[in-house]
């Protein structure tokens, strides 16, 4: 089995790392740079950036910031937000980001996924997927932080993103998300069955969580955010419970 990757997650607004709830009541966490240096050495095996500036100043802030991020780090580091044409994702691949995450207009566009994928490849491409269950029992994708629902059912959106060239899928379940009450582990044993890796994303409370989402046969990496922020939890921590529970790890401490 391939190691499991831990990957935090730094949501980036004028340069800044900041951490709120659905982008409201925004509190200042630290420096990107210094922040994803400390999570390199602290053994985190990928990062993730998503700039959350709405401004063309903000996206020119972020550039830089990808440009110091590439100088300072030795581990892949993905970067989305906002990405919605080829000639974006360029500019950041450019940068320096290892890695480009599109969401809401790859659901509007989804042939931006075979456009990037063709340019650059599909080991370039994450697709990163919001999706709620709905009253009906069906996994409805949303959009826009999940503010938006629109027609297309989980899986299936998932399997296309994969036909159109995703080289991974980044899924969150908007009914999990933020809750601390652990992951939507069946349908992370469903994703499995994807060609390409699956990323777990949101509801983890504790390292437990991280360690049932990991098991075989679920997902292939776990992204989290505010544990790792706030001191919750350490990185070493979560790798401590996974090599524990046989679930093989890089870096392990």
């Amino acid at each position: 089995m391939l190691a499991k990757r831990i990957i935090p997650c730094l949501d980036v607004k004028d340069g800044r790392t900041v951490k709120g709830i659905n982008f409201e009541g925004l509190r200042d966490v630290g420096d990107p740079v210094e922040l994803g240096r400390r999570y390199a050495e602290e053994g985190a095996d990928e990062l993730v950036y998503l700039d959350i500036s709405a401004s063309q100043e903000g996206r020119s802030t972020f550039l830089d910031l990808v440009g110091r991020v590439a100088a300072g780090v030795n581990i892949p580091f993905t970067v989305g937000g906002g990405i919605s044409t080829l000639q974006h994702a360029s500019a950041l691949l450019d940068a320096g980001a290892d890695k480009i995450s599109v969401n809401s207009a790859a659901v509007a566009n989804p042939e931006l996924i075979s456009e990037i994928a063709g340019h650059y490849g599909s080991q370039f491409v994450v697709v990163a997927v919001d999706a709620r269950l709905d009253e009906d029992g069906i996994w409805r994708v949303t959009t826009h932080g999940g503010s938006r629902v629109t027609d297309k059912e989980l899986f299936s959106w998932a399997k296309e993103a994969c036909d159109r060239g995703a080289g991974e899928i980044l899924f969150t379940s908007m009914n999990h998300d933020g809750t601390g009450n652990g992951y939507p582990l069946e349908v992370y044993e469903k994703l499995s069955g994807l060609p390409v890796p699956v990323i777990a994303s949101g509801g983890a409370g504790n390292a437990r969580h991280i360690a049932e989402v990991l098991a075989p046969g679920r997902a292939d990496a776990a992204l989290a955010a505010s544990i790792f922020h706030y001191g919750t939890l350490s990185i070493a921590q979560v790798k401590k419970e996974l090599a524990e529970r046989g679930i093989p790890v890089r870096n392990s401490l």
